[in-house]
């Protein structure tokens, strides 16, 4: 039986007021559920990443609701204070560059959120070498990011968002920096993630080519949230 992951409600985000008041969102009413990897696709400047840092407890909306699981975290406002807490423990965050700390090996980059959650370094260790192993780089784990290829970087980048244990990974546009073969490679490893760890996934892309490989579609139109079945020529056997 499919479990909430996401749900959000009339979310609206307006910036400035009177006549510099632009509007970015109005109305976004969707569902996401654990071990979906959905897409969300809009024309750049629509909002998508606007979008994902308001479900990330990021930016603020201007008013709607904002379920986490079954936490109702936005109530046309923050229903707690502690965003911070809720980004740490239930949210993942992957980005078009893969923001590495460069003098920080693989393994250190890695640990760095659970320890930060109060994680010992013991546990910390154990649960990144599994992760790396998962990704097929644990032999780069004392390597800085400077002697890794792009994608592998990536796929630390990926290995460093599930370090926390998150419900939710919210991955910005994670393949642009990638050629075909790689983006490919990573949001085929991110399909198995949704499924293997049970977590939701958006992911904001511009590459159509990668929308097979999602469960649905989130399209920003005329500034509201819609939500589109995979088509079914599109679909990978």
């Amino acid at each position: 039986m499919a479990k909430q992951a996401i749900r959000v409600e009339n979310l609206i985000k307006r910036f400035g007021e009177g006549d510099s008041l632009v509007s970015v969102i109005e109305g976004a009413d969707f569902l996401v559920n654990k071990g979906e990897l959905v897409a969300l696709i809009a024309p750049s400047g629509a909002g998508k990443t606007t979008l994902l840092m308001m479900i990330g407890c990021v930016a603020e909306p201007t008013s709607g609701k904002i379920w986490l699981g079954d936490e109702l975290v936005y109530d046309n406002e923050w229903l707690t204070k502690e965003q911070r807490k809720i980004r740490r423990e239930k949210i993942g965050f992957i980005f078009q560059a893969h923001y590495l700390i460069p003098f920080l090996n693989v393994i250190e980059n890695v640990t760095l959120v659970s320890q930060t959650n109060g994680v010992s370094e013991k546990e910390s260790n154990a649960f990144a070498m599994e992760l790396l192993e998962y990704f097929d780089i644990a032999d780069k784990a004392h390597n800085l990011s400077s002697e890794l290829s792009g994608g592998q970087n990536q796929r630390v980048a990926i290995a460093r968002a599930l370090a926390n244990k998150p419900q939710i990974i919210l991955a910005d546009e994670p393949t642009a920096a990638l050629d075909t073969e790689r983006s490919v490679s990573v949001v085929q490893m991110l399909k198995k993630i949704a499924l293997d760890q049970d977590v939701a996934i958006i992911m904001v892309t511009h590459d159509e080519a990668m929308l097979p490989f999602c469960d649905h579609i989130l399209k920003i139109e005329n500034k509201k949230v819609v939500s589109h079945d995979v088509p079914k020529s599109s679909k990978l056997i």
